[in-house]
């Protein structure tokens, strides 16, 4: 029954990600990149340069997965806990340097990160003049109070708490220098894709008898943001 903002947030972001592809972007920084393999099944340009980041053994269990898979762009894996602060500013910096237009991704990262952490990696893009595009997933209070209760034992118990989730939605990256192009909410895209849970429409249409400020609030519910630096 849960799968399905799963399938939509991965068909928003490829929708994305081949939108700043064909628009310029020469470079994807994909950070705490997990098993994510665009890279390998996505129709993008062989001079693209792929950079997956995530810790060191989570890169060398996709690297066994796909030794036989080849991709179909410059790609490459980089083993580094984005915790660490220096460790990541000199990759950005290296990635930055080489890089005429960056597009970056955090699928699935800021969830489990405090705001403070937010912050202090958002600054830490906004530093690179080549990064021009932030793509990511967003909470919402609502949504981390709604997994929290379905989940919440269980992810403690891996030390993998559900954190963010900003009240102001994308407007929380202003302050570090990120301004939101475009939004959109997977409820809505799920009915536009055709994959969504049951009675979704009947739901929609009751939506239409709140005001505006809850319909906004519904539908920054739960999302994928494209930013861009302002």
């Amino acid at each position: 029954q849960m799968s399905w903002p799963m399938v939509v947030r991965t068909v928003l972001l490829d929708e994305l990600i081949l939108r700043a592809v064909a628009d310029g972007a020469d470079t994807v920084l994909n950070l705490a990149a997990g098993l994510d393999t665009r890279a390998y099944r996505m129709a993008l340009p062989a001079a693209l340069h792929w950079i997956d980041v995530d810790q060191a053994h989570m890169v060398a269990y996709k690297s066994d997965a796909m030794a036989n898979e080849r991709p179909v762009c410059r790609y490459e894996s980089v083993a580094l806990d984005l915790a660490s602060v220096d460790e990541r500013r000199a990759l950005f910096a290296r990635v930055n340097a080489a890089a005429r237009t960056t597009l970056v991704i955090t699928e699935g990262l800021l969830i489990y990160l405090r705001d403070d952490d937010v912050i202090s990696l958002a600054r830490d893009l906004r530093t690179c003049d080549t990064f021009h595009l932030w793509l990511t997933d967003l909470a919402s209070p609502g949504l981390l109070k709604m997994m929290s209760k379905g989940w919440g034992k269980a992810v403690a118990a891996g030390n993998a708490p559900f954190l963010f989730g900003p009240a102001d939605g994308p407007a929380f990256f202003a302050s570090s220098g990120w301004r939101e192009v475009e939004y959109r909410s997977l409820f809505d895209e799920g009915l536009r894709i055709g994959r969504t849970f049951p009675l979704a429409r009947f739901y929609r249409w009751l939506g239409t008898f709140t005001s505006q400020k809850q319909q906004e609030k519904f539908k920054h519910f739960s999302g994928v943001v494209l930013l861009e630096r302002s």
